[in-house]
């Protein structure tokens, strides 16, 4: 037998070959047919061996248990674990183990919306979906006392552990943001969950938000900032490309021979130029030009 534990290292220990269903139920049946057999044939003292061996019939029939696929059954002989049986199909093991199912299927959980504050301190709403089965039956039985509600409370805390150390969203930086990266916040996502859950020998197999958004308290006081910067983002997007296009077009004029410019009017054309490619009214100005 494994010592007790002190961490969360694996605990399970595989049953690679428990005996065949089929053989303990021909030992069952041989038991009652011997018992139909001593009862009606050998009197009185018949009819007690033929109890006697019906009662070990019955004992011995409650070893035999079936596993579906994705089910495993968990073996305890007087408080002690022995081992997990993990195969699907019909199986005979000692009568006197207890046996406990538990599930090994993918599962699913959905997290109840979340109310917590970012790494910037704004208030945003937050849930997610994490998909995950059970890895370690042993940890899963013996080192929590409900490894699903342990999983879930576990998951809303790994939500908020992730959510409260980045920023919803980004002002122009390299920083990984809430809404910005989700693929790479459902990676980090699933790891922090992962990290709350080892103890309870859970696999977290998939992880991601589902839902975002800032509570509504200041939900249209960032929606505006939003607008705000990316009306700045445009504006500079603009002015860099009108900079290129009247630096090509001095460019052009002077080197055409098209006309030349002294400094002031350099300056005046360049003035007229980005008021014509900025500005969001018809505007038309004059050019006055020196031809060469």
């Amino acid at each position: 037998m494994p010592p007790a534990r002190t961490d969360n290292r694996t605990l399970e220990i595989e049953r690679d070959r428990p005996l065949s269903g089929w053989l303990g139920l021909v030992a069952v049946l041989v038991l009652f047919a011997l018992a139909a057999t001593f009862a009606l044939r050998a009197g009185p003292a018949g009819i007690v061996v033929g109890v006697m061996l019906a009662l070990t019939g019955f004992f011995f029939a409650k070893g035999l248990f079936t596993l579906e696929p994705n089910e495993a059954a968990v073996l305890i002989f007087f408080g002690e674990y022995v081992a997990t049986v993990r195969k699907d199909g019909f199986f005979f093991v000692n009568p006197l183990y207890n046996r406990k199912r538990v599930s090994l299927r993918v599962r699913n959980f959905n997290t109840p919306t979340l109310k917590v504050n970012d790494k910037e301190g704004n208030p945003i709403e937050v849930a997610a979906v994490i998909t995950w089965r059970v890895a370690d039956t042993a940890q899963a039985m013996f080192d929590i006392e409900d490894f699903e509600d342990y999983t879930h409370m576990q998951s809303e805390m790994g939500l908020r552990e992730l959510t409260s150390s980045h920023a919803y969203d980004g002002h122009g930086g390299q920083e990984v943001t809430l809404r910005g990266n989700l693929e790479i916040v459902a990676k980090m996502l699933a790891e922090t969950v992962q990290r709350h859950v080892d103890i309870a020998g859970v696999m977290v197999l998939e992880a991601k938000i589902t839902h975002l958004a800032y509570a509504s308290e200041i939900a249209s006081v960032m929606l505006r900032r939003q607008q705000a910067d990316a009306v700045v983002q445009a504006r500079e997007r603009m002015v860099e490309g009108a900079i290129g296009m009247v630096e090509l077009a001095l460019k052009r004029l002077e080197s055409d021979g098209v006309a030349q410019f002294g400094h002031e009017q350099r300056a005046t054309l360049v003035t007229n130029l980005m008021t014509v490619l900025l500005s969001e009214t018809g505007a038309q100005p004059v050019v006055s030009v020196s031809h060469g």
